[in-house]
Order: C-alpha cells, then sequence, then structure tokens
C-alpha cells in the first residue's frame, strides 16, 4: 500500500497491540488524524533545514557521539 502523504510504500509496524501501516519516510501512521506541524515533508527534508549546530546536535544525539566532534566533522566536510 502507497503512503497517502509522499507515495512511498508503507511499511507494518508490529511492535504495536495493534499492528499499523506507517511511512518511515514522512511519519505518517494509519489512523492518525494529520498534524498541523507536519508538511508531509520527508525527514531528508526537514534535515535540510538544520543549521550546523542543530544538525550536530541532532547526530551527537540519535548516536550516542560527542557534540564537538561532530561539528568539527561538519565543518570540515564544507
Amino acid at each position: 500500500m502507497k503512503c497517502p502523504r509522499c507515495g512511498r510504500e508503507l511499511t507494518v509496524d508490529s511492535h504495536r497491540k495493534i499492528p499499523l501501516l506507517m511511512c518511515y519516510d514522512c511519519g505518517y501512521i494509519e489512523g492518525r488524524t494529520s498534524d498541523a506541524d507536519l508538511t508531509g515533508k520527508a525527514n531528508f527534508a526537514r534535515m535540510q533545514e538544520l543549521n550546523l549546530n542543530e544538525m550536530a546536535s541532532f547526530l551527537a544525539d540519535g548516536l550516542g557521539l560527542d557534540q564537538d566532534a561532530v561539528a568539527r566533522w561538519l565543518e570540515s566536510s564544507n
């Protein structure tokens, strides 16, 4: 089944009592009403809007890395 928001393939989330179809790209979950703050953009599109410090914080928290090291790495790749 295709996602009504972004058109990608939906995945079955079986980690719940009742398995739901969800889209890992835009965050759509079957049966949930549309939230006002979600614009239907993919996660990659949201990440492109982050500035350097926000991106370093996001990556460091998510991967358990040192935020300063991630910031230096991001600055050196520009």
